[in-house]
């Protein structure tokens, strides 16, 4: 089994702006649009902004494109840092194999592709010919392969395919044999797993209505549903398998076991972390679906069955994580048997290769492996080669062999074979980057936060660094949807640090690293726990020396965009710097937009009085005041995010300007063009990125 962000508008261009100063700004015009929130009246002067297909709101982002460009060019260092990152990047990666039937699938990069070339073999160390190349999709790498599976033989591939970074997906079929493409055509797919029917005759998969014409970005998906696609037949004949028309807000996903004899069904409500799971008896021609797991009261991850009996990974009773056995024949709760207890550490996943429960543990953010029985016997702790983090672990019961991939800061993905029987790991691929990872050290400290509760960090930075508060740092963190940040590597962070400076992680309430109780400290009305969290971690690295005010700067993406806007807005004299990227900046409004409907389970509703209280208090839309000199802001948004609208980075960015001082720091706002929320991004957008946010960094914090 696999693992389970009033003027009139002219453009007032100033191309020549010297490198010190903040440049002219496109001027937006402001309207007279306000809302009533249970009796506060909330302006919404760049309300027009949200309309990303209106010509003025494109030109306007053109001509903001335009300034960031013009400035960010003119520094003749952008060039040396595109250079090294390139020159970086340019190694061989392999991903972890995993096998179907006889046939074993892996990705590999010769070095600069945009995307990881599929090959298929008849043995990890067996002949490989390409079966699946994303980068002839298209010719700017802007189309991407987003997910795949394959029928339980090996013979067919379904993949799903997403254009300019677009959640939107389209299934095709090829096979792997031939490597030729059939004519099954399946679209309108978005958040949906591929699970095959066991004889290969089609498979499940999930939906939404075809939006309407001009609206695929931003409308709002609703009504999720379950179809199965037989292979050889249009998608319009696909019969639904499941729907809830009662439940126009549950996601809705399939997947068979591996003896082919139920299909799981699966349903949430927004991204809250409780799931309702259904089954059908896929071996009774007109069965229907039954109730199981309906009550929507906590997380239930299906991990295998033994005929009947199901095994789950859950946080009833265990927020923490936990493994139960339920007996369909007698399903209620008094009957359920205690597989694996809940213990100090976050349960992260688990493998059933090999007949044995490998369970992937967060120890402090860091991985563990630990190994059990069926019956739930601890068998032995995996070795791990250091501080770090697995993934992989993919395969079927029956497999005797397993592989994952395991990084740190500065430890390059290595592939590792894992024999579960014995809980021995030995190296499959080792990659070679040109750098030396001898140079540079990374540490774990743990920091109070402003209500005393304490908080892990992990800091990376070239050895001999001098504790003198005058170290180039960037604080880098998310916190939210139970998303944990674990140690990981990135080729960009390791120029950051060629270039001298320091990178720090914070592990901040709202994430995932300890399990339910970690996550609801900072959501919903709670959020503020996580900025403190983060403003934490800002003071702990200054008063340790590590850096100063002027020399610290922030980043965070999606979730961690709202951390960065939020912690600016409230805290600017803390900061140097900020990088919000493709952020959640519109706190009242997010509900209206594509998915922003499901992050009311994380956010809170601001139709509801005490949820819109701590909303308002923290938007960062709402909260930027004229006249405060804001850290030096480099807005990153794409054209084509369906997550989170540009339209927070627009309406924020515009209002930044506004707010900041004359003789303020820059404020710039970067539009990546046919590009989405993150996912799938060409490499070649992905090396220009980070030369930009370098580059930002290196001028603004006085690098050079």
């Amino acid at each position: 089994m696999k693992f389970p962000a009033p003027r009139s508008w002219i453009c007032l261009l100033a191309l020549s702006s010297p490198l010190h100063a903040a440049p002219a700004y496109p001027v937006a015009r402001e309207v007279d649009v306000s809302d009533d929130y249970h009796g506060t009246r909330v302006a919404d002067p760049y309300r027009w902004l949200e309309d990303d297909n209106s010509k003025e709101t494109k030109a306007w982002a053109a001509a903001e494109n335009k300034v960031t460009r013009a400035w960010l060019d003119a520094n003749p260092r952008r060039e040396t840092i595109r250079k090294r990152l390139r020159e970086l990047w340019n190694y061989q990666r392999v991903g972890t194999p995993f096998r179907y039937g006889s046939k074993w699938f892996t990705y590999r990069n010769s070095g600069l592709q945009n995307h990881g070339v599929l090959y298929v073999s008849d043995s990890p160390e067996g002949e490989a010919k390409v079966l699946l190349d994303p980068n002839k999709l298209s010719k700017d790498g802007t189309v991407s392969v987003e997910n795949e599976s394959a029928s339980t033989d090996g013979k067919l591939l379904a993949y799903a395919v997403s254009s300019a970074g677009s959640d939107w997906q389209e299934i095709r079929v090829r096979d792997t044999t031939t490597t030729k493409d059939l004519k099954d055509v399946v679209k309108w797919v978005k958040f949906s797993g591929i699970s095959w029917a066991k004889d290969g005759s089609g498979f499940y998969y999930s939906r939404y209505d075809e939006p309407k014409k001009g609206a695929a970005l931003t409308d709002k998906n609703e009504f999720q549903k379950l179809y199965f696609h037989k292979l050889g037949t249009p998608q319009s004949a696909d019969p639904l398998v499941y729907e809830r028309k009662d439940h126009p807000e549950w996601g809705i996903g399939g997947d068979v076991t591996e003896d082919g004899s139920y299909l799981i069904i699966t349903s949430s409500e927004g991204t809250e972390e409780k799931t309702r799971v259904f089954y059908k008896d896929l071996s009774q021609p007109d069965a229907k679906v039954v109730d199981l797991l309906p009550e929507g009261d906590a997380e239930f991850s299906f991990i295998d069955n033994d005929g009947p009996v199901f095994l789950f990974k859950t946080d009833l009773n265990g927020p923490r994580g936990r493994v139960v056995a339920i007996d369909t024949r007698e399903p209620g709760r008094d009957k359920w048997k205690e597989i694996i207890p809940e213990s100090k550490d976050l349960l992260q996943g688990i493998s059933t290769v090999g007949g044995v429960l490998t369970c992937h543990y967060l120890q402090d953010a860091k991985s563990a492996l630990k190994t059990y029985d069926r019956q739930g016997k601890f068998l032995r702790d995996v070795a791990l080669p250091g501080i770090g983090s697995i993934y992989g672990l993919e395969g079927r019961r029956e497999h005797e062999e397993t592989y994952y991939n395991f990084s740190g800061f500065t430890q390059p993905g290595a592939v590792y074979r894992l024999d579960p029987a014995t809980g021995e790991s030995t190296l499959w691929k080792q990659p070679k980057v040109g750098f030396n990872p001898d140079d540079y050290e990374t540490k774990q400290v743990f920091y109070p936060s402003k209500d005393g509760t304490r908080v892990p960090m992990f800091i990376v930075h070239k050895k001999g660094l001098k504790l003198d508060g005058t170290n180039p740092t960037l604080l880098y963190g998310y916190g939210g949807f139970a998303i944990s940040s674990p140690p990981d590597f990135s080729i960009p962070r390791i120029v950051w640090m060629e270039m001298g400076g320091i990178y720090a992680q914070a592990n901040i309430r709202g994430g995932g690293e300890y399990g339910r109780d970690w996550h609801e400290a900072s959501f919903k009305t709670k959020k503020q726990n996580g900025f403190d969290d983060f403003i934490g971690a800002g003071e702990w690295l200054i008063a340790n020396k590590y850096t100063s005010s002027p020399k610290l700067a922030i980043q965070g993406g999606s979730n961690g965009g709202l951390l960065v806007g939020a912690c600016m807005v409230q805290r600017p004299e803390l900061f140097g710097a900020a990088i919000p990227q493709v952020g959640v900046m519109d706190m009242l409004r997010f509900p209206k937009f594509t998915i922003g409907w499901a992050w009311e389970a994380e956010y809170g509703d601001p139709q509801k009085p005490d949820d819109f209280k701590a909303l308002f208090a923290y938007s960062p839309y709402h909260n930027l005041k004229p006249g405060t000199r804001y850290p030096a802001t480099l807005v990153m948004t794409a054209d084509h995010d369906d997550r989170v609208v540009p339209a927070h980075s627009f309406k924020f960015g515009a209002r930044l300007q506004e707010c900041q001082p004359e003789d303020g720091p820059p404020v710039l706002i970067r539009v990546e063009s046919s590009a989405g929320h993150g996912a799938g991004t060409s490499l070649t957008k992905a090396i220009d990125q980070a030369a930009d946010e370098w580059t930002f960094l290196s001028k603004t914090l006085g690098m050079e």
